[in-house]
């Protein structure tokens, strides 16, 4: 569709790279100093795999030992991607289905970069927030905002909604908890926010 936000647009160009052989330990602390969730395992500059930090917490769990095990061990696989020119809500539609938070992005055969939950949830208020304006130019109701006006009357639209025309997209019944930050089906109002199931159970 012209005019299309694309996987392109959104993605994170930058990403970790371990390899299998790697110990989980090693791609923890790799993870720590830059600041992600997941690494990508790479066999040469073949992605083979996808590390995330509930592989970390499933080995710690199983009281193995991140300082021997190597990464091959717990990373996920096979590997997940979508071409970066595809749609965004296609992707995301893709997410929704496999239930996985981060997908690999590929421009033909090269790597180049990963697609996560975060990346669609800031998209889609970028373009939420663009569409109110678009549909109450007049601010009728509204306070200025620059040179905008914003109807403050509106309801609050679900974050993180990515809304389709066709069924590709299916985050549109999901919402992201005020506590942890991840998307989830069921969330209640604690003390005046937002909080998932398992939030609620700490």
């Amino acid at each position: 569709m012209e005019g299309e936000v694309t996987v392109r647009d959104v993605m994170s160009r930058e990403y970790v790279g371990v390899s299998e052989s790697d110990t989980v330990l090693g791609a923890v602390r790799l993870m720590d100093d830059d600041g992600v969730g997941s690494v990508v395992v790479l066999r040469g500059s073949e992605p083979v795999g996808i590390m995330t930090e509930s592989d970390v917490l499933a080995l710690v769990a199983d009281e193995g030992d991140p300082t021997e095990t190597p990464v091959s061990e717990v990373m996920s696989e096979p590997v997940i991607s979508v071409e970066a020119d595809r749609g965004l809500s296609d992707a995301a539609g893709t997410m929704s289905h496999e239930d996985i938070r981060r997908v690999l992005v590929t421009d033909g055969d090269e790597l180049v970069g990963v697609l996560d939950e975060r990346d669609v949830i800031s998209a889609s208020a970028s373009l939420s927030g663009m569409t109110s304006l678009r549909e109450n130019p007049s601010g009728v109701g509204g306070e200025p905002v620059g040179n905008a006006l914003v109807d403050d009357r509106r309801e609050p639209e679900m974050t993180g909604s990515v809304v389709d025309d066709g069924d590709r997209a299916e985050y549109s019944d999901r919402s992201i908890c005020e506590a942890c930050g991840t998307l989830s089906r069921e969330l209640s109002n604690v003390n005046g926010q937002l909080i998932c199931v398992d939030c609620r159970d700490v």
